[in-house]
């Protein structure tokens, strides 16, 4: 099995609900986000992936939640952005683009500070 992963960032702002502490309150962070796939084969110039068309990728997804308030984009209308939340709106934005390469998407890291990140996989 070959694995790479890419880091990006995106800009937002949130508010937690059912949250009592700092977080309730709205702020924002320059999220930084991590993506890593797997492959069992590599392509003809011996790679999983170019990193820079998975990046690019990712980026593009991304344009949909950067500098935004994420509370009142639809997905989080109903779901708290937390770190864990976000992680897993990712993955699933990234799911198509992964299969119609042929590569698994193995997991997203959402990181809100340079010390604090949570991560979405499923098993």
């Amino acid at each position: 099995m070959y694995s790479i992963s890419i880091k990006t960032e995106f800009n937002a702002a949130h508010k937690l609900r059912a949250y009592h502490g700092k977080c309730e309150s709205l702020h924002g962070h320059n999220w930084m986000v991590e993506l890593g796939v797997e492959s069992t084969t590599l392509n003809k110039t011996g790679m999983v992936m170019d990193f820079s068309v998975l990046k690019k990728a990712l980026n593009e997804f991304l344009e949909y939640v950067d500098h935004k308030y994420l509370n009142e984009l639809k997905y989080f209308k109903k779901v708290n952005p937390t770190s864990e939340n976000i992680a897993k709106y990712i993955y699933d934005g990234m799911k198509g683009f992964c299969l119609k390469h042929k590569i698994d998407i193995k997991r997203v890291t959402v990181w809100e500070t340079p010390s604090s990140g949570a991560t979405y996989m499923e098993s």
